[in-house]
């Protein structure tokens, strides 16, 4: 069986990109986000059917984001999606992401599970709802690359207080904001300089309103002309997420 896919269009607007002239990361998940909820609504079980009839919702672990091209402002792009496979507790949703002659610009594979909103523990996947998607039930899950831990050794931090537009309808903070703050330890030159071709990203604990994050950095030149960049989110004394970037040269 293979599970059902969904797909729309999107133009690319001026405040979903930056100075590079293309889509940021953050607005990239966004968007990925925003596909998926669409299917959602078509199957009948969008967030709002989940939050008040079920009383869980849909949240991601991780990301494995492979970068060919990043879509530019303007440019109108073909996103598709599915529900690919799940077991007793966690989802397998690919992504794809292409130009309007069919090339393939991104593609992404995640990881999700559903959380119950009162206590905020993972809850079992229900058979029936998950039936909707036609996703194949498997007893392991293909494994995403686990992102490198950061050592004590950094290039750059900075701290954040998480405000309240960060927090999005589940009552954490929208993932995007992590890729954002992820970033925004780069000088401006590293950002117009280089381009994502690789990202790996996994969310480990939720940051909660109020509270203060901190974004570090390592920054490693790689033998093949390839930057990696290895990232931590810390709130307190927990890592809130972390991340693997592999960059290339803007020519």
């Amino acid at each position: 069986m293979t599970a059902k896919k969904f797909s729309e269009t999107h133009t690319v607007p001026y405040y979903e990109g930056n100075i590079t002239n293309h889509i940021t990361l953050a607005m990239l998940l966004n968007i990925v986000i925003l596909v998926s909820e669409h299917q959602n609504e078509i199957l009948g079980v969008d967030h709002n059917e989940l939050i008040n009839n079920y009383g869980i919702g849909w949240v991601v672990t991780s990301y494995s984001i492979k970068i060919n091209e990043l879509p530019k402002i303007d440019q109108t792009i073909k996103l598709t999606t599915r529900g690919t496979s799940y077991n007793k507790y966690f989802a397998y949703r690919e992504f794809w992401i292409e130009n309007e002659d069919g090339e393939e610009l991104v593609k992404i594979d995640s990881i999700w599970v559903l959380i119950n909103e009162e206590t905020r523990k993972v809850s079992p996947i229900d058979n029936d709802l998950i039936a909707l998607y036609e996703s194949e039930n498997v007893k392991r899950l293909p494994r995403l690359p686990r992102p490198e831990k950061l050592g004590d050794e950094l290039d750059s931090s900075k701290k954040y207080q998480v405000r309240i537009n960060d927090i999005d309808f589940n009552g954490h903070v929208n993932n995007a904001h992590y890729m954002d703050w992820m970033l925004d330890v780069f000088s401006i030159d590293f950002i117009t300089s280089h381009k994502p071709v690789q990202v790996d990203i996994r969310f480990e604990n939720e940051v909660t309103y109020g509270s203060w994050v901190e974004s570090s950095v390592k920054i490693e030149a790689m033998p093949d002309g390839l930057t990696k960049t290895v990232h931590r989110i810390d709130s307190g004394n927990e890592v809130s997420a972390i991340a693997t970037i592999i960059w290339g040269d803007i020519k």
